[in-house]
């Protein structure tokens, strides 16, 4: 049964008149859509905050290493350091990847010396008073391009050994 064309007879008698029709359509249809979800704070681990903040995470404070930072927290630290945090930058013991940049080679020149995973600021200027020999191979190995050893001059090819 079409709905138009009964209801433009006045005579028959159907469950739908007009007043029906107009309140059904000028109703507003319940939204069931899937709403976006309300923004939730992203939680970094510990860990992960120490390597943002270059930090060696077994030298922070208790408190760090047991509670997730947020990214506003994270921030905030970066912007407006605590004494602690200032401390542990300048005197560490620094992460790997903060000696390696310290004493100018890579990581793997550290494995490749024995050097531990973290060193203090005064232990990384000791190393770098003595200058071992393996530091100025690694440091030429690194940063190559200088021409003091034949083959290691930019555009060379690798000396033979």
């Amino acid at each position: 049964m079409v709905l138009g064309l009964h209801l433009a007879s006045p005579t028959h008698s159907s469950p739908f008149d007009s007043r029906t029709l107009v309140t059904m359509t000028e109703t507003p249809r319940e939204d069931r859509r899937q709403q976006p979800k309300p923004k939730k704070e992203q939680l970094l681990s510990p860990a992960t905050a120490a390597k943002k903040l270059n930090l060696f995470l077994p030298a922070t404070p208790a408190e760090f290493q047991a509670t997730p930072i947020t990214r506003t927290q994270l921030n905030a630290l970066q912007e407006n350091p605590p004494e602690w945090l200032v401390t542990l930058r300048r005197e560490g013991p620094h992460p790997r990847d903060e000696v390696s940049r310290r004493l100018g080679v890579s990581n793997s020149a550290l494995a490749r010396a024995g050097v531990s995973d973290s060193l203090t600021t005064a232990e990384i200027r000791a190393i770098i008073d003595e200058m071992p020999e393996w530091l100025v191979d690694e440091r030429e190995k690194h940063a190559p391009g200088t021409g003091r050893k034949p083959g290691t001059a930019v555009g060379e090819r690798p000396a033979a050994e």
